[in-house]
């Protein structure tokens, strides 16, 4: 694949995983390649490929003969993707402790630990920004950003390639209550960097476990205050 086709793959990519996530395409809905090339303006071979890609995330599926189509809703999943959650990205957050106490030392200088740790100050005032403007769906998008950000600030290909098998399933159940939970928790984004920045590697593990868990808490909570529905 060229570079230009590589990057409209991963636009229309990005946009695709948005319309899932919003409901645009419903759960179980069929994705026709060529009527998304048209509903998206692309040819075919980018969509083959942002499909591919939104696979592996886990919104959507591909079966014989019947092509592709979305992915059942995460909410089935919900307990056991927090749990994994939990387990994954404290030790993404530990890891990158470690890595940040090197940096101080000058251990082992790394240009691009210094940019990925750039950009999480960049994406921690874009989402202060967006809270003020109540702009809560650009908050699901910055949030993933951010804890992508860590995993990459650990420096483990493993953390981040298993943090990316279930970052669509995360974003799609964090977008299903960014209004509550938003706002709470995106100030506890920084004490996690804090910790980190500090080299604390235990109390970078405990403050992201905690902050999982608290988004974990509130999505049942939000999801048992719901009425149910009538059969």
């Amino acid at each position: 694949m060229t570079a230009k086709a590589e990057s409209s793959s991963v636009s229309v990519g990005a946009q695709i995983r948005q319309d899932i996530i919003h409901g645009v395409h419903p759960p179980g809905g069929k994705l026709r390649e060529a009527a998304l090339a048209k509903q998206y303006e692309v040819s075919r071979i980018p969509i083959r490929e942002a499909l591919r890609a939104l696979e592996a995330e886990g919104l959507v599926e591909s079966r014989a003969y019947s092509g592709s189509m979305v992915a059942p809703s995460p909410t089935e999943d919900a307990e056991d993707l927090f749990e994994i959650r939990i387990v994954l990205e404290s030790a993404t957050a530990k890891r990158a402790a470690k890595r940040a106490a090197q940096q101080s030392s000058g251990e082992a200088p790394d240009d691009r630990w210094r940019a990925i740790r750039k950009e999480i100050n960049e994406i921690l005032d874009a989402g202060d920004i967006v809270i003020g403007q109540e702009h809560y769906e650009d908050l699901a998008v910055l949030n993933m950003r951010f804890h992508f950000a860590i995993a990459e600030l650990s420096g483990s290909l493993s953390f981040v390639s298993l943090l990316r098998q279930i970052s669509g399933k995360i974003e799609w159940l964090y977008s299903l209550n960014v209004t509550r939970r938003g706002p709470q928790a995106w100030p506890e984004h920084r004490d996690i960097i804090a910790a980190i920045d500090a080299g604390q590697q235990s109390k970078a593990a405990e403050v992201m476990a905690r902050h999982v868990r608290r988004s974990r808490d509130s999505y049942f909570a939000m999801m048992a205050a719901q009425p149910e529905q009538s059969s």
